[in-house]
C-alpha cells in the first residue's frame, strides 16, 4: 500500500492527488472523489498496523463499527467522515478536506508563539463543542494534537483524523509504543498510555487541557524530545501552572486547566459541555465590525465574534 503514487485511485473513485503527511501509521492524501466531483482527504493507513496477528479481525470489525458511527456525525466542528474501507491488506478513511491550516502551524504564526486568552479559549470551546457531539455518539477521538486541529480560514475549528486508526493499534500496544514519536505523544493522557481499556471521553479532555497549556503559554505542557521521557512526564509528573510560566491569566481558566491536566479521569471535568460552560465567561464579545476589517484570514476567535458572518476573501 506504501507503494501508492499521485494518480492511483481507490476503489475506483478516490484519486490521490498529493500527499499532505505522512506517519508512522500511513499517509494522509489529498484528492478527489470521481464520482460527486468534489475534493476529500484519504488517510491510507499502513499494512503493518492491519497485521497484529492475534488481534487483526477484531481490531477491523471495531473499525468498520465506529467508522459507521463517526460518518453520521453531523457538527460543524468534527470533519465529516465520508468513506471507509478495508479490503485485503489495504484500510483508508475518506473525510473532508478542510481549507485552513493546523493548529501546529498557528503556534508558530503568532506572536510570542501563544494565542491570546480570547483567541485560546475559542478554539478550545470549539473543540469541547465538537467533542459532545462526538462522545455523544459514544466514540473517543484517542489522538487530539496540534496536528489533528485545523482552524478554517472563516475561523471554524475542525477536529481531524478522527482516532479510528489510533483504535487499530490499540489491539497490540507494542505497535503503538515502537510507532509512536514525539508528536503523537504531546497530548496524550496516563490513561491511554498505560493501555486502560475501555478509554471514555475524559481522555480527550485531558488532550483539549495539553492544547490549551500550549496555546496560553506558548509551549507544551512537558518539553521532551525523547518519547519515552514524554510518556513517563504525562503519567507521573504534575503539570506545571501557566502562572509558573510568566504568562498571566485569569485564575479561573488556570484552575481549569489544572482540572483537565488531572492524572486520574474522575478528578477531571465529567463532560466536554462541562468544559465549555467553564470556558464562556472567557469569550470574546460579538464584533460585527470584522465582516469587512482587514483583519487575517485565519483568526480562531470568527465564529464568536461574528456568527455566521460573511467570508473574508
Amino acid at each position: 500500500m506504501q507503494g501508492l503514487v499521485p494518480g492511483d485511485v481507490l476503489r475506483d473513485r478516490y484519486q490521490l492527488d498529493a500527499v499532505l503527511g505522512t506517519g508512522a501509521m500511513g499517509r494522509v492524501w489529498a484528492g478527489r472523489d470521481l464520482h460527486l466531483g468534489r475534493p476529500v482527504a484519504v488517510k491510507t493507513i499502513a499494512a503493518e498496523v492491519l497485521a497484529v496477528p492475534e488481534h487483526r479481525d477484531a481490531a477491523l470489525a471495531r473499525f468498520r463499527r465506529e467508522a459507521r458511527a463517526a460518518a453520521c456525525l453531523d457538527h460543524s466542528n468534527v470533519a465529516t467522515v465520508f468513506d471507509a474501507s478495508v479490503t485485503g491488506d489495504m484500510c483508508c478513511l475518506v473525510m473532508e478536506l478542510i481549507a485552513g491550516t493546523t493548529l501546529e502551524y498557528l503556534f508558530d504564526y503568532q506572536a510570542e508563539d501563544r494565542f491570546d486568552v480570547e483567541s485560546a479559549v475559542s478554539v478550545a470551546a470549539q473543540l469541547c463543542s465538537g467533542l459532545s457531539a462526538v462522545h455523544g455518539a459514544g466514540l473517543v477521538h484517542r489522538d487530539l494534537k496540534p496536528q489533528n486541529v485545523m482552524v478554517r480560514r472563516d475561523g471554524v475549528v475542525k477536529i481531524l483524523d478522527f482516532g479510528l486508526v489510533k483504535l487499530l493499534t490499540d489491539a497490540d500496544p507494542r505497535l503503538t509504543m515502537t510507532g509512536e514519536g514525539v508528536g503523537n505523544l504531546l497530548c496524550a493522557s496516563p490513561e491511554l498510555l498505560s493501555g486502560r481499556s475501555p478509554l471514555d471521553g475524559r481522555s480527550d479532555l485531558y488532550a483539549v487541557g495539553c492544547l490549551l497549556h500550549h496555546m496560553l503559554t506558548g509551549a507544551p505542557v512537558f518539553r521532551s524530545t525523547k518519547p519515552a521521557e514524554l510518556a513517563s512526564s504525562h503519567l507521573g509528573f504534575a503539570a506545571p501552572r501557566i502562572s509558573a510560566t510568566g504568562v498571566d491569566v485569569p485564575t479561573a481558566l488556570e484552575e481549569l486547566v489544572l482540572a483537565l491536566l488531572e492524572k486520574s479521569p474522575d478528578d477531571r471535568p465529567a463532560c466536554a459541555g462541562e468544559v465549555y460552560e467553564a470556558l464562556s465567561p472567557f469569550l470574546p464579545a460579538p464584533c460585527p465590525a470584522l465582516a469587512t476589517s482587514g483583519a487575517r484570514p485565519e483568526d480562531p476567535r470568527r465564529p464568536f465574534l461574528l456568527p455566521q458572518g460573511p467570508s473574508l476573501l
